[in-house]
């Protein structure tokens, strides 16, 4: 067996020693960085307009993790073009943590709706924390001879095409829920679109549709008053707000979750001690007991995940509504 040349193994080593060095010098760097991090206010973009539960939370977690960080974090709503726009901006930000994005469930909806996107939901992106989610509600007119979700399966089967299912808009969070209820349970209703969840909830109670997977916080006060009847909650368990009812799994269609939701993120390559320290901040403000008391009035529910357990809920979301979209004849733009 030939040995290699001495000059060979000399610079392999040397190669070694260098390489271990650069990276050495990485890794310090980088705690170095996290360590004065942050070194000025940190920008918070809001890709929606205020008012709405997104820059809600963004809002309130901004203020508990600026008092934490010793920096102000400065909410900037961002809105425009369905979200892209805002979206975009932090794509192209540095990453050096001084500039964040808060966003919404459509953030995994969009790759299924748009053929080109500026900006890739995984590729260009960190994720820090999913803050909070905020399920759904199934609802009925009075009218609707359904009590149960399995009542309302049979219903839907029986006459295909017959109800109408209310939407707050195409492609919005109550679209795909109900597109996601059809695709599972085999069933056809015709989607009819408003400007927005409480229109929505006005048509149906009106009696123009029968149905709507409204946001909770929007439905409760018309299913309390008895406007609406509640059949099932849409997530993975029942909802702090309303437990009295089943999630829609539980009453018939099991392997059925969907619920909105609001999640931090950063740029791609933004160093992983300076997500840490974000992710730490981020989950302890969630789980204050103020902060959650602020977010349960609007029917969310406080998460605080790990990035890589918020890192897995993008990718499985956005594969989900690739899924459906397609199963649902929704062709990308």
């Amino acid at each position: 067996m030939r040995r290699a040349p001495c000059s060979l193994l000399i610079v392999s080593r040397t190669a070694a020693i260098i390489g271990s060095i650069a990276l050495s010098g990485l890794v310090a760097g980088q705690n170095t960085m996290a360590q004065n991090y942050p070194s000025r206010p940190i920008r918070l973009i809001v890709p929606q307009s205020a008012g709405g539960s997104t820059d809600l939370i963004a809002r309130v977690v901004a203020q508990k993790m600026g008092d934490a960080l010793g920096q102000t974090v400065v909410v900037d709503n961002r809105p425009g073009a369905g979200s892209l726009n805002g979206t975009e901006m932090v794509a192209n930000a540095a990453p050096d943590g001084h500039t964040l994005l808060t966003v919404a469930a459509s953030f995994t909806i969009n790759p299924a709706l748009h053929k080109k996107l500026p900006f890739d939901p995984v590729r260009d992106f960190s994720p820090v924390s999913q803050l909070a989610t905020l399920p759904h509600i199934l609802i009925v007119h009075p009218s609707v001879p359904a009590n149960s979700v399995k009542d309302l399966i049979a219903l839907a089967k029986a006459k295909p095409g017959d109800l109408n299912v209310a939407t707050s808009g195409i492609a919005t969070s109550t679209h795909m829920a109900a597109e996601l209820f059809m695709y599972m349970t085999g069933t056809k209703m015709v989607r009819v679109p408003y400007k927005g969840g409480a229109p929505s909830i006005i048509a149906m109670i009106a009696g123009e549709c029968q149905l709507n997977f409204a946001a909770i916080s929007t439905a409760l006060p018309h299913v309390r008053s008895g406007k609406v009847r509640a059949l099932a909650v849409t997530g993975a368990r029942r909802s702090a707000g309303a437990p009295e009812y089943p999630t829609v799994a539980e009453a018939g269609v099991p392997g059925y979750e969907h619920s909105s939701w609001v999640g931090l993120l950063a740029p791609a390559k933004t160093p992983q001690p300076v997500i840490a320290k974000l992710n730490a901040e981020a989950a302890k403000a969630v789980q204050t007991q103020e902060v959650k008391t602020v977010l349960l009035r609007d029917g969310l529910e406080s998460v605080g995940s790990t990035p890589a357990e918020y890192a897995a809920v993008i990718k499985a979301e956005v594969a989900k509504w690739m899924k459906v979209a397609k199963a649902a004849g929704i062709t990308a733009q």
